[in-house]
């Protein structure tokens, strides 16, 4: 019975038939992952207000030749504002609740947009959050940097932990029409679990916030 288990392990330890003669890089990463596509051709094929779409012809880095179509964004930030000031063990995050007309129903979401040229993102954080909910916030904290839909979609989104919190006057656009919903942690965390909250952001920045709370100063 020892020997199976001894050879089993042997077998998996051996590198996959598509990787033999691949050097390894740091981090465990073989030298055909660390190169980026070579671009042949790129034409913008869409112009719209928040994003463009390019079609891209590509040699890859495992060496196959490829058209991509990329939605081209700027960049967003996600907002998960907490008061831990009543309960710190359970304290409220701020949501959102807003129609979203590409998933055709209204959503539970973390506040969160654009950054706009030229501007940092945490100044856009800052802005978004005085613009979307009114509150401001005295601590800042950069929770994570992760890309929405990497198959077709370059936006990547970065989601700041804002602490210490007081309200103030909100300022949206006009075409934004959000309803504030306030509640706590745990509460957000069940509805979560109950797949009652469907935004992708939204369940990245609650999970990751509760994992790291404890060991966050």
């Amino acid at each position: 019975m020892v020997q199976k288990t001894k050879t089993a392990v042997q077998k998996t330890a051996r590198p996959a038939p598509g990787n033999k003669g691949m050097k390894k890089t740091t981090g465990g990463k073989t030298a055909a992952s660390s190169k980026k596509a070579q671009v042949l051709s790129s034409k913008k094929v869409f112009q719209g207000r928040v994003f463009s779409v390019f079609r891209d012809e590509v040699i890859e880095p495992g060496g196959h030749k490829n058209v991509r179509e990329v939605i081209r964004h700027n960049g967003s930030v996600v907002i998960l504002a907490v008061d831990e000031s009543k309960n710190p063990r359970d304290p409220d995050v701020i949501l959102e609740r807003q129609y979203r007309h590409a998933s055709g129903q209204f959503l539970l979401e973390l506040p969160a947009g654009r950054v706009e040229p030229r501007e940092s993102t945490l100044a856009a954080a800052k802005r978004e959050m005085i613009e979307e909910t009114g509150y401001r916030a005295k601590r800042w904290t950069l929770l994570a940097k992760y890309f929405a839909s990497p198959g077709f979609l370059g936006e990547w989104m970065q989601i700041y932990l804002a602490r210490e919190i007081s309200l103030g006057e909100a300022q949206p656009e006009e075409d934004e029409k959000i309803e504030i919903v306030r509640m706590p942690l745990s509460q957000a965390l069940a509805l979560a679990t109950a797949n009652e909250i469907h935004d992708g952001k939204t369940l990245i920045g609650l999970m990751l916030y509760d994992r790291l709370r404890k060991d966050l100063r």
